[in-house]
């Protein structure tokens, strides 16, 4: 059979498609923003269908009706990674979350976490009867593989991306077709401290370094202040829209890269349109799942590469809480550690946590004596390498724990230096001396 012909024998509406649902399932949503939420708002449309249904899923950018109140014992969300959107539902017991490395999520749905049906997102098929998961490839490409059920939202306004993101339409049992625009982040507002956050990353990349960062105001900064460098690359989980403008400014090249020189390497992306329209069909953006661009061990063929990255708190020993404040979970151990650990496996490799010295407003110091009561270590002392904050660089790989906390003394804001150092001289048992 042809696949046009299976295309359209296969494609049906929502309401047809969700009701092969079953009570009980496990469904694994897209992820970021190739959630497919028309899909996901009809389910929860029709909660009286289901019971007992887990979505599991990480980052969610839609209106997560099946975590609000009223949807008990219908649905209960399992979170990979505790998205804004539905941190208030796992913290008042509607949801639950799993703790893991990114890079070990898509082997997780063929081991640990069995996947029922998968809701995924994708472009219209092409000449040749492929599908592209567009802007999000992740753990999505091994749901999808993994499911017994495949549902997917086919979106003409998802951009087709090549690498490994293509599916032929015979590995998708249903088609739903909705056009919806993809949705889009607003800039990060950078101020004063950012841009210094920013100009201090900077300082450690140097000419040809391969890079990894996230979203938000600090990469942005990092990038802001790229501009003078040559021959950049990008290995990344994921990457916005000011990769985009340094491509078009000529400073990411891609070509001094060891592996996969020439391509950007990501497996998700989130941004603007203008992103959005970057990616399409742009045969230099190579998509992989997460179990490709977050191994370590493939992270580290990339020789010098410069991970970037962000934490809540730090401790005078070089422990790091990227995830939760206390006991409550607002985030996820994500790929922060898959490339921590990729990078220090590199030749030349360097990795950073970067962020501002303080939070509140300036009420409360994210460098520490202790982490909070209860809170996630998400990046152990002794993986740790570069603290940035608006103050400076700690230097933390190799140094004794006296050595560390002098280092990070010096970077921390000035307000809470004196609370440091007394907490300093009480454990070590000597003066402090800068």
């Amino acid at each position: 059979m042809d696949w046009e012909t299976l295309y359209k024998q296969r494609t049906t509406s929502a309401e047809e498609a969700l009701k092969h649902i079953s009570n009980g399932s496990r469904v694994v949503s897209g992820h970021a923003a190739g959630e497919p939420s028309y899909l996901l708002t009809v389910m929860s449309e029709h909660k009286e269908w289901y019971q007992d249904v887990e979505i599991c899923h990480m980052v969610s950018l839609g209106k997560n009706e099946y975590c609000q109140k009223g949807m008990e014992g219908h649905f209960r969300h399992n979170a990979l990674f505790v998205g804004a959107n539905t941190k208030q539902a796992v913290s008042e017991g509607r949801g639950d979350y799993t703790p893991c490395f990114f890079y070990e999520v898509p082997r997780l749905f063929e081991t640990e976490i069995p996947v029922d049906v998968a809701l995924i997102m994708v472009t219209p098929p092409d000449q040749h009867g492929k599908v592209s998961l567009g802007v999000s490839v992740d753990y999505t490409r091994a749901a999808a593989k993994n499911a017994k059920i495949v549902i997917a939202q086919v979106n003409d306004q998802m951009p087709y991306t090549y690498g490994d993101s293509q599916m032929d339409v015979s590995e998708i049992d249903y088609f739903v077709e909705h056009s919806a625009p993809l949705p889009e982040l607003k800039p990060a507002v950078l101020g004063d401290v950012e841009k210094a956050i920013g100009a201090n990353c900077a300082s450690l990349i140097h000419d040809g370094d391969t890079l990894q960062l996230g979203i938000g105001a600090i990469p942005d900064a990092v990038l802001l202040s790229l501009k003078g460098k040559k021959d950049l690359g990008i290995h990344s989980e994921m990457f916005s829209d000011g990769v985009v403008e340094l491509v078009e400014a000529g400073v990411i090249t891609n070509k001094k890269k060891e592996l996969l020189p020439g391509k950007m390497v990501a497996n998700f992306l989130m941004g603007s349109k203008r992103l959005y329209d970057f990616v399409d069909h742009n045969e230099s953006v190579a998509m992989y799942p997460a179990d490709f661009t977050n191994d370590p061990v493939v992270i580290a063929k990339n020789d010098h590469i410069v991970c970037i990255n962000s934490s809540v708190q730090i401790n005078l020993m070089g422990q790091a809480c990227s995830e939760s404040i206390g006991l409550k979970q607002i985030s996820g151990t994500g790929g922060q550690v898959d490339f921590i650990r990729g990078a220090s496996m590199a030749k030349n490799g360097i990795a950073i946590l970067a962020m501002p010295s303080t939070a509140a407003k300036g009420k409360i110091s994210k460098i520490v004596p202790l982490l909070d009561e209860g809170a996630a270590v998400t990046t152990s002392r002794n993986d740790i390498d570069y603290v940035v904050t608006e103050y400076g660089i700690a230097h933390l790989k190799g140094k004794t724990l006296r050595d560390r906390a002098k280092a990070l003394i010096k970077i921390a804001h000035p307000d809470f230096r004196a609370d440091l150092i007394q907490t300093f001289e009480e454990r070590f048992h000597c003066p402090y001396e800068a």
